[in-house]
């Protein structure tokens, strides 16, 4: 098997305090992976960690066959690696047209091109294009951050609470169009407290608790797991 994403070990934190206490995932190419855990068991922490936005203290980042670890996010980006925090992921005073230009700020040839193909992927953007991204509501923002982090066409995609303040028809509408651009070919890691529906979508998934890898497998057993099911899928 190759791993579009590895990650080794993995320690960090913030100041003295140390989140992340030795967790290690991989992503295969094409597949999709889900985190779930508690409230501040390290999920996010582990995704700013991978792209670079927090330095790791100890242990490995492997994007593809390229060591990544502690490389300035743009040099990840430009490694084929894109992500999507949970908030402040758009612009919302560019209009959307902008936010995806902004979107591809490194690439050299074939932007018309890529727009037209990500308007295709997200047609309610479409006929909306030249409004600014802060009237459109908070399901058509995170379909607006998707579709500009796919701008570069990432082999690999982060995604911190895709589903977060969303109403529960928008969730499945939003995990419906992540398995479709997961299903076109770019390997997807991502952190949800919404575990069953991350689960559900997901090939594998890892339960991290208190900074640890608790549990991982393929994500049908892990919700079938008692466990799993009473501490954080709600079941008693």
């Amino acid at each position: 098997m190759t791993f579009a994403l590895e990650a080794t070990g993995l320690v960090a934190g913030y100041g003295e305090a140390e989140i992340l206490h030795s967790v290690s995932v991989t992503v295969a190419d094409g597949e999709m992976v889900a985190i779930i855990g508690p409230n501040g068991a390290g999920k996010s922490t582990l995704l700013k960690a991978v792209f670079g936005l927090l330095p790791a203290r100890a242990g490995e980042v492997r994007l593809g066959s390229e060591d990544v670890t502690n490389h300035t996010p743009d040099r990840i980006v430009a490694a084929g690696m894109s992500y999507v925090p949970q908030v402040e992921n758009v612009f919302p005073s560019l209009s959307i047209n902008e936010n995806l230009e902004m979107g591809a700020f490194i690439r050299r040839d074939g932007l018309p091109e890529r727009l037209e193909r990500v308007y295709e992927m997200f047609p309610d953007l479409t006929s909306r294009r030249r409004d600014a991204a802060g009237k459109l509501s908070g399901g058509q923002r995170q379909m607006l951050a998707l579709a500009r982090a796919l701008m570069l066409d990432p082999t690999v995609l982060l995604l911190d609470e895709p589903s977060a303040g969303l109403s529960p028809k928008m969730v499945h509408i939003i995990f419906k169009k992540i398995l479709e651009i997961n299903k076109a070919g770019t390997a997807v890691l991502l952190v949800e407290q919404n575990a069953r529906e991350a689960l559900s979508f997901s090939q594998r998934g890892y339960v991290l608790v208190a900074g640890e890898n608790r549990l991982e497998g393929d994500a049908a057993g892990l919700i079938d797991n008692e466990e799993v099911g009473r501490l954080y899928l709600g079941e008693s």
